[in-house]
């Protein structure tokens, strides 16, 4: 599930939260309010004190998510900002290093800093391993070191820590290669995203926001686990891979049970025109987008087709499917009122986009009538083999509906949703392929009114699963 972003599909290696990382030999850590910030994104410092008394390296580490899989011949980038609070007459170099947890080094790289540097600077290195871990380890760490007995009481502090492997296609701060490599082996034709519950989040603060991942890396905001993950890497992502992307956008809900007012909902939808708008042809034309939270500071203004070439991409990406939330049957309710808002919003601007609604096909009406819905079902294997009809005696009345998320996860009809041990499946089996295999069938048959369908999640790793099964384990 998250690992569709951080730790998974996307790049980056280190994880993105500065309380992350680890002392190494006596070096003191904390993450502070910087009162010189990188980027308005970024507020807070790794602030590290170098101890007195000390030899041989002395710095922090970091163990990824789920440890580093670390190769020799590989290039890795890597890269940080530092400065120094008070200007000191220390000139060094910091050594960067993937190390294994024992502290054997696989590879590293230095590069000089200085005392003097009191604003923030930027360095990038590469490190090619030429030592493998043993037995293919992935329990390895990112290391950022100085000599201890030359820095010796020196106070730097760090931000925006970063490593990638090579990326596909060698986009810059890109998708990771073997997993995209993976999947695009599979030839999809499409990628739903920010997909599921990434998208609603826990609280309405908590809740996906393109505005908060669509600059350059040191202007986004440090967030967990997807949310880190930039919008415009998606929409490259699925240029690179001949996908068409069919994207979300935030509906008013978060997963912990509050709906949005509708009074109150303009703001929201404000967010989610300026979304779809950095990605449509859109004319040059300044878009407000309404303080919401912390990040936001009272308000962004963009100029759309500056800031999406800003990026690196001046013509429009390809965008026909904009999806209205994800599962909001479980807020059913006010997604009557949210939905027309929306929608009513959102169209009169983008009169040539299809809005995907995601409640139930048959409840509650919802006005604009949804031209396509999206619809989920986790069950049996039993049950996807007899429901293999399922579609044949819906309407033929112009709506279109995508099988935006299915797959047979237990086989317990009587506790779905239950643990490992009570009919959950840990991974995909023959059994659960073939039902699902059965229920295609019918998404075939009906392909004049079923359009897309994806199995899901798409991804899991293998020591750390929020559900199970996925499609790709890795």
């Amino acid at each position: 599930m998250f690992e569709s972003g951080d730790g998974g599909l996307y790049g980056e290696r280190t994880s993105a939260a500065l309380n992350a990382w680890t002392a190494i030999n006596g070096a003191t850590l904390s993450v502070i309010a910087e009162s010189t910030r990188v980027s308005s994104a970024l507020p807070n410092a790794l602030h590290v004190v170098f101890p007195s008394g000390r030899t041989g390296p002395v710095g922090f580490a970091n163990g990824g998510y789920f440890g580093i899989k670390v190769t020799t011949s590989t290039t890795y980038s890597a890269s940080f900002f530092y400065r120094f609070p008070t200007s000191s007459s220390f000139r060094g170099t910091a050594t960067l290093s993937l190390q294994t947890t024992s502290g054997t080094i696989l590879g590293s790289s230095s590069v000089s800093i200085s005392g003097a540097q009191t604003s923030w600077q930027q360095l990038t290195v590469q490190i090619t391993p030429t030592v493998a871990p043993s037995s293919g380890s992935t329990a390895n760490r990112f290391v950022l070191s100085l000599d201890g007995a030359a820095a010796a009481g020196q106070t730097i502090n760090f931000a925006m820590l970063s490593l990638f492997p090579p990326t596909f296609k060698g986009r810059v701060n890109g998708m990771r290669e073997d997993i995209a490599e993976a999947l695009v082996e599979m030839g999809p034709s499409f990628f739903r995203f920010p997909g599921g519950n990434n998208l609603e989040g826990q609280t309405v603060a908590q809740r996906w926001q393109w505005n908060a991942t669509i600059h350059t890396q040191p202007l986004r905001k440090a967030a967990s686990v997807t949310g880190a993950t930039p919008t415009q890497k998606y929409l490259n992502w699925c240029e690179d891979s001949g996908m068409e992307p069919i994207m979300a956008i935030w509906s008013g809900f978060a997963l912990g049970g509050t709906s949005v007012a509708e009074a109150a909902l303009a703001p929201y939808i404000q967010q989610a025109a300026a979304q779809v708008s950095v990605e449509r042809a859109m004319p040059v034309r300044i878009i407000p987008i309404v303080g919401l939270d912390s990040f936001t500071e009272g308000f962004f203004v963009y100029l759309i087709a500056t800031l999406r070439a800003s990026l690196g991409h001046p013509e429009p990406f390809k965008l026909t499917y904009v999806e209205v939330g994800n599962e909001d049957n479980f807020a059913a309710t006010s997604y009557i009122y949210r939905w027309k808002d929306f929608v009513n919003t959102l169209k009169s601007q983008f009169p040539q986009l299809h809005f995907i609604a995601t409640t139930s096909t048959s409840s509650p009406v919802l006005s604009p009538v949804p031209t396509e819905y999206d619809v989920h079902v986790y069950q049996t294997p039993t049950w996807f083999a007899q429901n293999s009809f399922f579609y044949d005696g819906f309407q033929r009345n112009g709506q279109k509906y995508f099988e935006g998320e299915y797959a047979a996860i237990s086989t317990n009809s009587s506790n779905i949703f239950g643990a490992i041990g009570t009919g959950r499946l840990s991974f995909p089996t023959m059994q659960s392929s073939s039902g699902e295999a059965a229920f295609m069938t019918g998404l075939e048959r009906n392909s004049d009114i079923v359009f897309a369908a994806s199995y899901a999640p798409l991804l899991n790793h293998v020591s750390n699963s929020q559900w199970t099964p996925n499609l790709v384990s890795f």
